[in-house]
């Protein structure tokens, strides 16, 4: 009995390891144990490591003396660089299917490793909203960067967990065999709202701020996953990634709403 559990123990923190390589370009020792078997909750973790990432470098930029707008375009910039463009190479493929009224087509043309003039056009409008939302946040922005990368990766896990793979192969498929709800969606959802908590304990006086960042949040990952399956009919690797980065986008964006 409890070699099985040694045993899940070690598949379930391993399956951590083989989500930072598959999720971003952190390279990790070639001797390390890696699994990439339920790697998807991990994501919304990881998207909390990366925007607490963000933020740290965000401050250490504003310390310098950076401009806030050549700041946010930076921060932005190192997030595309974290995670090797996965994400946004999904929104350009998801546009491009987009494009055609076939819908026969459309996996076809998303296959295609030419972009074509829409995903281009849907790359450039996610990097410049991302880029002018988070240049008119002023402060929390280190949270607020946690919440859009956390959100938007638990939109993702939503993707996989309730609407159909419409491949029966490809970089997804797996994500789809191995998820497990509703655990694997709650444990993403622990790490988010746990952030929430931690940051309303710091800042009481800003507890709405805190309960409406994480309701927007959580609205707009679902929201964004069923628009892609209304769309597609289901979803592929290149939607989830769609999802994540426009997740991610219009967090930021109602965020920038917020004055101090």
């Amino acid at each position: 009995m409890f070699d099985k559990i040694d045993n899940n123990l070690r598949a379930f923190f391993t399956s951590l390891l083989g989500a930072i390589i598959f999720y971003t370009i952190i390279p990790l020792p070639d001797h390390w144990t890696k699994n990439f078997q339920a790697i998807a909750r991990w994501s919304p973790i990881i998207g909390l490591g990366i925007g607490g990432l963000l933020g740290s470098i965000d401050m250490l930029l504003n310390w310098i003396g950076f401009p806030l707008t050549v700041g946010s375009a930076l921060i932005i910039g190192l997030g595309i660089y974290l995670t090797g463009g996965l994400h946004l190479d999904g929104v350009m493929d998801s546009a491009d299917g987009l494009a055609v009224t076939d819908s026969q087509k459309r996996l076809e043309v998303m296959q295609d490793s030419v972009t074509g003039a829409f995903g281009v056009m849907a790359g450039v409008m996610v990097i410049v909203l991302k880029i002018v939302a988070l240049s008119a946040i002023i402060d929390h922005r280190g949270w607020f960067l946690m919440l859009a990368y956390g959100w938007g990766r638990w939109g993702q896990v939503n993707a996989i967990a309730f609407y159909p793979y419409l491949k029966p192969t490809g970089k997804g498929a797996f994500h789809k065999q191995y998820l497990q709800v509703p655990q694997d969606l709650c444990w993403g959802l622990m790490g988010l709202w746990g952030t929430t908590g931690v940051f309303i304990a710091v800042n009481s006086e800003l507890w709405q701020l805190g309960l409406t960042g994480t309701g927007i949040g959580m609205a707009i990952a679902l929201g964004v996953a069923a628009w892609f399956n209304r769309r597609f009919g289901g979803h592929t690797g290149d939607t989830y990634g769609a999802v994540v980065e426009w997740t991610e986008t219009l967090i930021l964006c109602l965020l920038s709403v917020h004055r101090p």
